[in-house]
C-alpha cells in the first residue's frame, strides 16, 4: 500500500477512536442527567459512528502542509470537523424529510420509536432530532477547543470557524430559497459552494492551515484547491443520488426528484431539454413518490439531454484544476501526495 495510503487509513482509525471517546463521554453525561435521554444517546451515536472521515483528513493535511508535525491533539481538532458534518447532516435529513442515510433511518425517523406511546410522534422526533444537531453543532466546538493544542494556535483559526458556520448555513438558506423555482446553472453551483465545498474542503483545509500559524499565500492554494474539488463533490453527490444504486448508497434515487432541489445535474437538465421533456420533468419534480418506470424517464431525460455527460466533464475539470492547483506550491511531499490522492478518494464513482 501506498505511503499516503497507508498515512489516510492509520489518519481514519485516530479520528473514529477520538470521536467514539468524545462521544462516549458527552453521552454518559447526558444520560446522568435523566436516563429517558437514552433515545437521544442513541441517535447522537449512530450519527456520528460512520463516515469517510475526509473532512477530518482535509484538516490535518492542511496543518501538515503547513510543516507541523503529526499530533494526537490536532488528530483531535481535526476530528472536530465530523461533528460539523452529523451536525448538518441531521439538519438536513430533517429539512429534505429524508427516510433513510447510509441504509439506516435517518435520526428524525429514528426517534419516532421514543413517542409511539405518545401523540404527535412524527412532530416530536423532528423537533428531539433537530435538538440533536444543535447539540453536535455545540459539541463540534467543544472538541476542537479542548483538543489540547495550545490556545494561542486555537486563536488563530477562531475567526475561521465563524467563517464555516456563516457559511455552511447560508448554503443551506439558499437551497431553501431556490428549492422549487425556475432552474438556474449558476444559483445551482452558488449553493453548492456554500452548502457543501465550502465546509467539506475549503473550511478544513483552511482550519488546519490557521492552526499551523500558515502563511495566507497557503491559504489562497488551499481555495485554488479546495473549491473546485469541494464542487466536484457535490456534483458526484448529485450523480450518484440520481443514477446509484440505493442498495449501495444506503438511501433513494429519488430524494432529489422528490424535494425539488436546485441541483445542477437538474438544471443542466432543463436547460437542455425540450418543451415536452421539460413539461415532463416538471409534472414530475416535486412528487413524494416516484414510480420506477417515472424514475427511469427522469434518467432517460437527463442521459437524452448530455446533462449526465456534462456534470461528468465539470467534475473531471474541477478535480484537474484542483491538483493542479497543489503543484508548485512547496508542499512538503507526503502532503502533496495525500491531497492529490484524496482528491481521487472524494470525487470517485462507487464501486
Amino acid at each position: 500500500m501506498p505511503e499516503a495510503a497507508r498515512e489516510q487509513a492509520s489518519l481514519k482509525s485516530r479520528v473514529d477512536r477520538e470521536l467514539e471517546r468524545f462521544v462516549r463521554a458527552e453521552s454518559e453525561a447526558l444520560l446522568a442527567l435523566d436516563d429517558e435521554l437514552a433515545p437521544l444517546v442513541d441517535v447522537l451515536t449512530t450519527v456520528t459512528a460512520r463516515g469517510k472521515r475526509l473532512r477530518s483528513a482535509f484538516c490535518y493535511w492542511g496543518w501538515r502542509a503547513a510543516g507541523q508535525p503529526d499530533s494526537d491533539a490536532m488528530v483531535r481538532a481535526a476530528a472536530s470537523m465530523e461533528l460539523v458534518h452529523a451536525a448538518a447532516v441531521v439538519h438536513d435529513d430533517i429539512i429534505d424529510d429524508s427516510g433513510l442515510r447510509h441504509g439506516l433511518p435517518t435520526a428524525h425517523v429514528a426517534l419516532r420509536e421514543a413517542f409511539l406511546d405518545g401523540s404527535r410522534p412524527k412532530a416530536r422526533a423532528r423537533s428531539l432530532a433537530m435538538l440533536a444537531g444543535d447539540l453536535l453543532m455545540a459539541w463540534a466546538g467543544q472538541m476542537f477547543a479542548g483538543c489540547g493544542l495550545p490556545a494561542a494556535y486555537l486563536g488563530q483559526a477562531r475567526d475561521l470557524w465563524a467563517v464555516l458556520a456563516r457559511e455552511l448555513i447560508a448554503g443551506e438558506a439558499l437551497e431553501i430559497l431556490h428549492t422549487g423555482g425556475t432552474s438556474d446553472v449558476r444559483r445551482s453551483l452558488k449553493v453548492i459552494r456554500y452548502k457543501t465545498a465550502k465546509y467539506t474542503v475549503e473550511h478544513p483545509l483552511h482550519i488546519g492551515a490557521g492552526l499551523a500559524g500558515a502563511d495566507p499565500a497557503l491559504r489562497e492554494v488551499f481555495s485554488d484547491y479546495g473549491l473546485p474539488l469541494g464542487e466536484a463533490f457535490q456534483l458526484r453527490d448529485d450523480l450518484i443520488g440520481l443514477f446509484g444504486d440505493p442498495a449501495t448508497t444506503g438511501k433513494p434515487n429519488t430524494d432529489d426528484i422528490s424535494g425539488g432541489r436546485p441541483t445542477a445535474l437538474l438544471a443542466l437538465t432543463q436547460q437542455a431539454a425540450g418543451p415536452a421533456e421539460r413539461r415532463e420533468l416538471t409534472a414530475l419534480l416535486g412528487r413524494r413518490t416516484l414510480t420506477c418506470p417515472q424514475l427511469s424517464r427522469v434518467r432517460a431525460v437527463v442521459e437524452g439531454t448530455g446533462a449526465r455527460d456534462r456534470v461528468e466533464s465539470m467534475i473531471t475539470e474541477r478535480v484537474t484544476l484542483a491538483v493542479r492547483a497543489l503543484g508548485g506550491a512547496g508542499l512538503p511531499d507526503l502532503a502533496h501526495r495525500s491531497l492529490t490522492r484524496l482528491a481521487t478518494a472524494a470525487t470517485s464513482r462507487p464501486d
